[in-house]
């Protein structure tokens, strides 16, 4: 199986934020922004993986700053780990204020996705090809993730 590089699955989207988006107050409502992360971290894992890949798990979701109506979100998603069949996917959001052209950081996020095969069962994915140090670097703080995420799962089975 040949591998393929953070490059070739990376997504770039981008969305205008409008009224049904948002509350009242003209927030987006961090149910939408979760969606959209979701939305092009599972475009990266199937692209990845040329098949249906499913949320296995969310890491974490931060949001730093507000998005408003009109705003235009842009996701950058890209492939941080692979391993035999999951995938870790890095999620960057950003909102433009279209009349001043700022651009702020609202949210970040890490989503494991499981690559599932005819069967529905889990399927062996292409290797991740690291071509950077920031890739590589990317890939080292997703490996420590994982090794702590699967020690969680260790002592909450226990439990």
């Amino acid at each position: 199986m040949t591998g393929k590089t953070v490059k070739e699955t990376s997504v770039f989207m981008s969305q205008m934020v409008t009224p049904q988006d948002a509350n009242p107050a003209g927030n987006v409502h961090g149910g939408v922004i979760m969606k959209l992360i979701d939305t092009a971290a599972g475009v990266v894992a199937t692209r990845h993986s040329n098949t249906n890949a499913v949320t296995a798990s969310v890491d974490r979701i931060d949001f730093h700053n507000p998005g408003f109506i009109w705003e235009i979100l842009t996701l950058k998603a890209s492939l941080n780990l692979v391993g035999r069949t999951s995938m870790e996917v890095g999620v960057r959001v950003e909102a433009e204020n279209v009349r001043s052209m700022e651009k702020r950081h609202i949210a970040s996020a890490y989503l494991t996705f499981v690559a599932l095969g005819e069967n529905q069962r889990p399927k062996e994915v292409p290797k991740l090809i690291l071509e950077d140090e920031d890739e590589r670097r990317r890939n080292q703080e997703a490996a420590n993730r994982r090794r702590i995420r699967l020690a969680e799962k260790r002592t909450e089975n226990m439990a």
